[in-house]
């Protein structure tokens, strides 16, 4: 079994990656959502997906 230490790495590399693609072509203008709002739901989802895949893949 690996450690919880590696889980959070792959979940922050995950986070990470999705944040800086997400951030780079997502458009400003779109409604009703803000650049914001869309960062930090896709930054929890890939952290949540990275690191719970990582915990189950053992």
């Amino acid at each position: 079994m690996g450690s919880v230490k590696t889980d959070l790495v792959n979940g922050i590399i995950s986070l990470v990656i999705s944040v800086a693609v997400i951030a780079l072509l997502a458009d400003d203008e779109a409604e009703p959502y803000t650049l914001g709002d869309v960062l930090l739901a896709a930054g929890v989802s890939a952290f949540l997906s990275g690191y719970l895949t990582s915990y189950f893949a053992k």
